[in-house]
């Protein structure tokens, strides 16, 4: 982290430092403006400022002005909103690192190295490129600096602002959270209560088909994560952002849909051991299956009360995991309820 904060104030800086030659340089030779959002919760931002930035703006000293901006802070989110409708970014690349030059708007760990390099030389090239037409972005270029010893605060952001900025999406969310958190009520409730349903068990071959679609989401979300491209969000939600902040990993380098596969992966199989392996082993393969569901509803319901209520965004591909798990969860406790009676 350290280090992350020395980058952000030399980005800072380089244009703060500037200011008094500004003019004088603008006339001698051309400079390239841009404006970097990012937040301090963002691996992939983190990846951008501490390995991409810094060698450019090594080579290009002060031709290459960047001034960086916290979404994270309430000035910050309401200059990226305001970057959002001048240059009409739609929703599915909406998220962080967003860096904007001139009419240039690039989006995530992957087109920045790829494309920002290009358009620096053709700028250059072309007498410059000046700061990116943002309302509010003079003002807040003009704003005295704030202390860098003061601490960072990360609370500027309420529960309910988060939630407004995604509100068809953390709807959304919270049906689904809501409809998670009562399955695993009722099936709590009746599971002594009532009797195994044979109504139910006769769908069981359901559970590997919805692995196979799981299997699909989940894999699609870790090859966006991977590989750092943008995802397909869907008219709903806004996936990138959920996919770009630091719930989207776990332990700092497991990315969560790796982890979903995996265990769509283990269901798959446990599903299939439990119909055509051996008897002798039904029951714990079966008690297996069960576990894997439950223990995926859980941390869907965590996952699904994180997007609406601490990330402000939510993911339809996330979503959609955790409806397929819960459907799991009911149709697998049934099967492991007649296991146990059967010993």
């Amino acid at each position: 982290m350290p280090r992350k904060i020395k980058i952000l104030l030399l980005l800072a800086l380089v244009f703060v430092n500037a200011f008094p030659f500004a003019h004088t340089t603008q006339a001698e030779e051309p400079v390239i403006y841009a404006v970097l959002f990012y937040s301090t919760t963002c691996p992939h931002c983190e990846q951008v400022i501490d390995e991409v930035l810094p060698p450019l703006v090594e080579k290009y000293g002060l031709q290459l002005q960047i001034y960086a901006i916290n979404t994270y802070e309430e000035k910050g989110s309401q200059l990226y909103q305001a970057a959002i409708d001048e240059f009409h970014i739609p929703d599915n690349r909406r998220g962080v690192p967003t860096l904007i030059v001139g009419e240039h708007v690039l989006v995530g760990g992957t087109e920045i190295p790829a494309q920002l390099p290009g358009i620096i030389e053709e700028g250059l090239a072309q007498s410059g490129i000046d700061w990116p037409n943002i309302p509010g972005l003079e003002e807040a270029r003009n704003a005295p600096p704030e202390s860098e010893t003061a601490p960072e605060n990360t609370d500027t952001v309420t529960v309910k602002e988060k939630f407004q900025q995604d509100p068809a999406g953390n709807t959304l969310s919270v049906i689904v959270l809501l409809g998670m958190v009562a399955a695993l009520v009722v099936l709590g409730i009746n599971f002594e209560k009532y009797p195994v349903s044979m109504r139910i068990i006769q769908y069981h071959w359901l559970i590997p088909v919805l692995a196979v679609i799981g299997l699909g989401a989940a894999g699609y979300l870790s090859y966006v994560e991977v590989s750092q491209t943008e995802a397909v969000c869907g008219p709903v939600g806004h996936c990138n952002t959920v996919q770009q902040s630091q719930y989207a990993t776990l332990f700092g380098f497991l990315p969560v849909g790796v982890l979903g596969a995996i265990g769509y992966v283990m269901i798959f199989l446990a599903w299939i051991f439990q119909k055509y392996g051996p008897q002798s082993w039904n029951m714990q393969i079966t008690t297996a299956l069960w576990g894997l569901t439950l223990f995926g509803t859980f941390f869907s319901v965590y996952l699904t009360f994180l997007e609406p209520f601490v990330i402000g965004a939510s993911c339809l591909w996330c979503l959609s995991s955790a409806i397929i798990i819960t459907i799991q969860l009911w149709l697998s406790t049934d099967l492991a309820k007649l296991a146990w009676q059967k010993q």
